[in-house]
């Protein structure tokens, strides 16, 4: 996924869309608006790409909405626009930054994914027979 991509999907399932709670995450959530803004400056407010992002705030968790995001980012051509794309990767810096200490952000997209951190573990089992 581009960083345009990445940096709006990570604000809007850290609920940062919508505001902020504290501080720190007003941050962010100026950088998130900023980022937005300057797509609709760049592109138009009812743009393809505009309409693409307002999609996956409704919709965060669906993976066809993310989709068609990352495909008008390419078609418009924002993935080539130097100041977006900065823009973007100063977001994803800041809320990779603003996880709480001794924290981490996962974000992973597409099916049969296990996660697990500090010592933690996961596992997908896909059609594995049961034990008998």
């Amino acid at each position: 996924m581009d960083p345009i991509s990445l940096a709006i999907v990570a604000a809007v399932a850290a609920g940062l869309a919508k505001g902020a709670g504290d501080v720190g995450q007003s941050v962010i959530v100026d950088g998130y608006r900023q980022l937005k803004s300057l797509l609709a400056r760049r592109f138009g407010g009812h743009s393809q790409v505009v309409q693409a992002v307002d999609a996956v705030e409704s919709r965060p968790e669906s993976a066809a909405r993310r989709g068609v995001l990352t495909e008008e980012i390419a078609n418009s051509g924002a993935d080539r626009d130097p100041e977006i794309v900065d823009l973007a990767k100063d977001l994803l810096d800041r809320i990779q930054r603003d996880a709480a200490p001794g924290s981490s952000v996962q974000m992973a997209f597409g099916s049969y994914i296990a996660q697990a951190d500090r010592h933690g573990h996961a596992e997908v089992n896909v059609n594995t027979p049961k034990a008998t």
